[in-house]
C-alpha cells in the first residue's frame, strides 16, 4: 500500500497462477491499481509477473510497492519493475509491464551459496529504502535480506535463521520465511511468517544491522507478515492469522495489529480476514490489506 499526495491509495493484486506439471506455468497477470478518496478503482500497471512457485505450489505474484518521489518499485514474481509514476493519473491507460525495465532478483539470488537456501529458491516479498540510499528486499524464499546497491547488483546482507521444529508435524527444521523490512533509525527490523507447519508464537521481529548483523528484537508471535512505525515509542505488526489448519488453512477472521516495543506486546485490533499490508497514515491510523477479503481497511486506534 502506498498513498499519494492526491490522497490516492497505490495498491497490488496477486494475481493468478496455474500449477503445471512442473510449476512452471505463468498467467503474468499481476497489477498494481490506484484507489482515489471517493473509493473508484482504477488499473495503474498490469500484466506484472505472476506464477506459482515450483517449490511450494504456491502464488508468486504481485506483493508490495515502494514509491521513491515519482518511481514506484514493484516486486512480482521473480521482478523487481520500476515504474515513473509522476505524470500518471487515476483513469489514465494503465501501463504495460512489459514496457518497463525490470530486473530478476530471484535468478541472481538463487544462485548464491547458502546453508539456509539448500533449494535454491527465491521469493522477492518486501522492500524498504536504507539510510544509504539503497534498495533492502526480503527474500521469502531464501530466508535473506537482499542488498541492491544497483542495476542488476544485488548481495545478501544477512540470512535469517531457520528453527528445529518443536512439533511432530512437517520436517525438522522450520524456515524463517523474512516478510517485511524497516528502517527504524538505527536498525533494520525485519518480520517473519514461519513456514510449515505456521506454530503459534514462533514468528520474530529482528533487528539487522547495516553491517548484517543479525539479533532478536521481539519474540512470540503469529505468522507476521507486515509493520508500520507504529505509537507510543512501539512498532505495530501484522499477525496474517492465529493458526493454521493443514485441511482448511489458514483460521479466517483471526487476525491482528499488535504494538510491540521489543519486550510487551498489546494488540489493538482484531478478527481481521487474513491481512497482509499496512500503511501508516498518521500516529493512530493505518491503512491495511486483506487477503481474505480483497479488501482495503482503514483502521484507527486511539
Amino acid at each position: 500500500i502506498e498513498p499519494d499526495t492526491p490522497n490516492n491509495i497505490w495498491v497490488s493484486e496477486g494475481g493468478t497462477d496455474t500449477v503445471g506439471a512442473k510449476g512452471d506455468t505463468y498467467n503474468n497477470d499481476g497489477k498494481v491499481i490506484v484507489i482515489t478518496p471517493f473509493g473508484k478503482k482504477y488499473d495503474a500497471i498490469i500484466n506484472l509477473s505472476s506464477f506459482a512457485n515450483v517449490h511450494s505450489n504456491e502464488l508468486q505474484g504481485t506483493v508490495h510497492i515502494l514509491r521513491d518521489g515519482g518511481t514506484l518499485y514493484v516486486l512480482s514474481g521473480d521482478y523487481l519493475y520500476r515504474a515513473d509514476i509522476s505524470h500518471f493519473k487515476p483513469g489514465d491507460k494503465p501501463i504495460d509491464a512489459n514496457t518497463l525495465p525490470s530486473e530478476d532478483v530471484a535468478a541472481v539470488i538463487s544462485q548464491i551459496p547458502s546453508p539456509n537456501n539448500p533449494d535454491k529458491d527465491s521469493h522477492p516479498y518486501n522492500l524498504t529504502k536504507g539510510p544509504d540510499g539503497n534498495l533492502y528486499i526480503t527474500d521469502a524464499g531464501a530466508n535473506a535480506i537482499v542488498k541492491r546497491t544497483g542495476v542488476n547488483q544485488y548481495q545478501i546482507l544477512a540470512e535469517i535463521p531457520n528453527f528445529s521444529n518443536p512439533t511432530p508435524v512437517g520436517g525438522p527444521i522450520v524456515q524463517s520465511v523474512p516478510t517485511s523490512i524497516m528502517w527504524d533509525g538505527h536498525n533494520f527490523l525485519v518480520t517473519t511468517l514461519t513456514g510449515f507447519p505456521f506454530i503459534a508464537g514462533q514468528a520474530t521481529i529482528y533487528q539487522v544491522s547495516e553491517s548484517g548483523n543479525v539479533s532478536v528484537y521481539q519474540n512470540g508471535f503469529t505468522m507476521l507478515v507486515d509493520q508500520a512505525a507504529g505509537i507510543y515509542s512501539a512498532h505495530i505488526v501484522v499477525q496474517h492469522a492465529s493458526s493454521f489448519d493443514p485441511a482448511s488453512g489458514f483460521v479466517p477472521n483471526s487476525g491482528s495489529l499488535v504494538l510491540a516495543d521489543g519486550s510487551t506486546s498489546k494488540v489493538v485490533a482484531d478478527g481481521l480476514n487474513q491481512p497482509v499490508g499496512i500503511k501508516q497514515v498518521n500516529d493512530h491510523t493505518w491503512y491495511v490489506t486483506s487477503l481474505g477479503d480483497g479488501s482495503v481497511l482503514k483502521i484507527s486506534y486511539q
